[in-house]
């Protein structure tokens, strides 16, 4: 089984960012190339008059200036420098809609990404067992089988495109000079069109694949996702010891809290809810300052007999308690009544005399 076999997670962010620290992004160069050749033959289609009436205003100028102009070899740096400087202004907006659609491709897939880890020099990159390896992985496969079938492709549409006009070709002969330029040239942009759309379609099939191949190689066996996750969040052992420890010792504050309280509502054996009220302090009503089952509701009375605290058992009010109370927050408002009752019957029979339980009407 090979290791790919067992990568069967999905990557992680933290995996996916350290893909793209080195430059490793899924992208199609055969997405860029269509935008490309898409941009040049729009280009062509809104401005290629324009482009052709310039070029000939331009040779025609050059043919008319030809007697006067000096041709020497101080003098052609000049001339070749006119003269790219003309051809350059006359192709710009061809020239700016290929930038623009290259570019815009690549950010579209990419985005803006610097990838300083990629441009660092690796010793497998000039290594020939690695070069083997690249030549028969699947990838190179994949892209031989793609250039086949753009040849195949161009190839059909070629002879397709120029077998429509094997009538015509006849009568060229007697065609100027212009009419068989813009014969040549509308069999060429229909030829060119036909190929752009077979290549876009290439292109988004490729980059559906490069997608697919992308993913394919993020994958993450479960024991890596296991070693990523104890590297950014810790050994779940150790974090499991912390968290254990945090609640021992928030279980401890709660513990020293029991000194103050003012009162325990308890069941009997299984809970204890201890409850603090000044009636000096801004509170309205009485807070809880620890709660608990079973051992810690244990721990808890037995704190109150040692400071002397009332603890007095009433079932349904130490369970109602318990269950809708948070420790450090008010009693619910429903309780209120029953809590007051119960403060009030502390004070007036001096139950904080001595360290007993009280029961009370559980009703």
């Amino acid at each position: 089984m090979s290791s790919q076999d067992n990568r069967t997670e999905k990557a992680t962010p933290k995996r996916r960012q350290e893909a793209v620290e080195k430059g490793d992004i899924a992208k199609s160069t055969e997405l860029n190339s269509a935008a490309v050749l898409v941009a040049a033959l729009m280009s062509f289609a809104f401005w290629g008059s324009s482009l052709m009436d310039r070029q000939l205003a331009f040779m025609r100028h050059i043919f008319r200036q030809s007697s006067s102009i000096e041709v020497s070899a101080e003098a052609l740096p000049g001339l070749m420098r006119t003269s790219g400087e003309v051809v350059i202004l006359i192709l710009a907006p061809l020239l700016l809609a290929v930038l623009v659609a290259g570019v815009g491709t690549s950010l579209l897939q990419t985005g803006f990404v610097l990838a300083p880890k990629a441009m660092e020099p690796k010793l497998n990159k000039i290594s020939p067992l690695s070069g083997v390896k690249r030549l028969f992985s699947l990838r190179s496969l994949v892209e031989s089988v793609k250039g086949f079938l753009k040849i195949g492709i161009v190839a059909i549409i070629a002879w397709s495109v120029l077998d429509n006009y094997r009538d015509s070709y006849p009568q060229l002969a007697h065609e100027t000079t212009t009419g068989i330029i813009q014969f040549v040239f509308s069999v060429i942009f229909e030829l060119s069109w036909k190929v752009a759309i077979a290549i876009v379609v290439i292109a988004v099939l490729d980059y559906m694949y490069q997608r697919w191949e992308y993913e394919r190689k993020l994958k993450m066996t479960k024991q890596e996702v296991k070693d990523e996750s104890k590297q950014t969040e810790g050994d779940p052992k150790v974090k499991g010891r912390v968290l254990s420890r945090q609640r021992e010792m928030a279980r401890m504050r709660m513990m020293d809290n029991v000194r103050d309280a003012t009162a325990v509502i308890a069941n009997p054996i299984h809970i204890a809810v201890a409850l603090k009220y000044d009636p000096l302090s801004s509170l309205d009503a009485p807070i809880v300052v620890a709660k608990g089952k079973r051992k810690i509701a244990e721990k808890i009375k037995e704190i109150a007999r040692e400071h002397r605290i009332p603890i007095i058992e009433n079932r349904p009010l130490a369970r109602s308690l318990f269950e809708s109370s948070e420790i450090g927050l008010e009693i619910p408002v429903q309780h209120y009544q029953a809590v007051a009752e119960i403060l009030s019957w502390i004070y007036q029979s001096g139950a904080n005399e001595e360290p007993r339980n009280w029961k009370m009407n559980d009703g």
